[in-house]
């Protein structure tokens, strides 16, 4: 795993990039934003999908909402690039929507604008 740090008008953003997993429960997301917080100085991350296990899209595990509402008490802004089109739950499409419409969580197509989205997430 490495993480870089984008950095834009005073706002710095954690990029992981990983040939593999890096979120297959909830100690290993929060061993993530344990690291990208005391080493790396940030609030806000970027993670792929693929690094994402795919249980975490499946809403009825649970792991979503228990992931992103400890990182909405640590106050940890995330924004997860990768194609959602292919999922054909109407729960998962309407939760991503609802994720977009806030500041802490956004689902993005491209690294760039998961990017813009964090730099102007407060």
């Amino acid at each position: 795993m490495n993480i870089a740090v984008n950095e834009k008008n005073g706002s710095k953003v954690a990029v992981i990039s990983s040939d593999g997993l890096i979120i297959s429960n909830v100690g290993d997301a929060l061993d993530l934003l344990a690291d990208v917080h005391y080493n790396h100085g940030c609030d806000k991350m970027l993670v792929k999908k693929e690094n994402i296990v795919e249980d975490f899209f499946q809403l009825s595990t649970g792991l979503a909402g228990e992931i992103l509402q400890k990182y909405t008490n640590y106050q940890m802004a995330i924004a997860i690039v990768g194609e959602f089109s292919g999922y054909n739950s109407k729960s998962l499409n309407d939760f991503i929507y609802e994720c977009n419409q806030g500041n802490k969580v956004a689902f993005r197509s491209t690294e760039a604008e998961a990017l813009e989205a964090l730099h102007n997430s407060r």
